[in-house]
């Protein structure tokens, strides 16, 4: 980080740059760019840890602010723009992936991690260990996901992971990321998503059937319920109870 900063203020010294300088270094650099808040976070980090131990500087570090957070609400699909993926991944291990990463609301790298060991066929639930927050949960397994997992283990056989590579071992992050840029070419829907998009999507169709925040806070693994109630912005359950007053409109 202070290489980078630094360089783009060559030939200026350590001691001659300004706040002015890291305030054009932001701009010119950080935002043009298009780097994210965390690494602006960082960068910020960096500059003022590294400037509280000079001495006759211009730059006073607890002047910098750190950015604040946007509070971006993330896509969500519709039932329909689910289905339709899926529908249109024919291969039986990739529609296995997506549709265990909707159906449970996972994240990818749990879905990644998790071992045929972790799935109690009879109970329907999976054990997901040590999760973000090195936070352990169960998780229930809809009958429909249980006949898909079936069959595709009896079909492809994997011998420890549940979704392994080529080679063994775990299957890649990468490789999964491809399955659906394909099956979202295939199915003609353009929004900009990610694998997460599909656990987002599970949590606000979960919110518009009626299940309690609490429980759908429990079921993605939360530590904090106000993570949870971001769902509660992209679901139109509520909004499309609202009436409005132009439907009254006699035009």
């Amino acid at each position: 980080m202070l290489v980078v900063f630094f360089r783009f203020h060559y030939p200026k010294s350590v001691n001659e740059i300004s706040e002015k300088d890291v305030l054009r270094f932001n701009v010119d650099y950080i935002m043009a760019n298009g780097f994210s808040y965390t690494y602006q976070n960082q960068m910020i980090n960096a500059i003022k840890l590294f400037y509280r131990q000079q001495g006759n500087t211009t730059l006073v570090p607890e002047n910098l602010e750190r950015p604040k957070k946007s509070k971006k609400l993330p896509v969500v699909l519709s039932i329909e723009e689910v289905k339709l993926i899926l529908q249109n991944t024919i291969n039986l291990k990739h529609k296995t992936l997506l549709s265990l990463l909707y159906s449970c609301g996972l994240r990818i790298g749990e879905t990644l991690k998790l071992r045929i060991k972790d799935i109690n066929f009879e109970r329907r639930f999976m054990h997901i260990k040590s999760a973000k927050g090195s936070k352990d949960r169960y998780v229930p397994i809809p009958k429909q996901m249980i006949d898909l997992l079936t069959h595709y283990l009896e079909s492809y056989k994997p011998t420890e992971y549940v979704f392994q590579g080529q080679n063994g071992g775990m299957y890649s992050a990468v490789s999964a990321r491809q399955i659906l840029k394909r099956s979202l070419r295939s199915s003609g829907i353009s929004k900009q998503i990610t694998l997460h998009t599909l656990r987002h999507s599970h949590a606000t169709h979960l919110l518009e059937n009626g299940t309690d925040l609490r429980f759908i806070q429990e079921l993605l693994g939360h530590n904090n319920p106000k993570t949870t109630m971001i769902y509660t912005h992209v679901s139109t359950t509520s909004l499309d109870s609202i009436k409005n007053p132009f439907d009254d409109f006699d035009i």
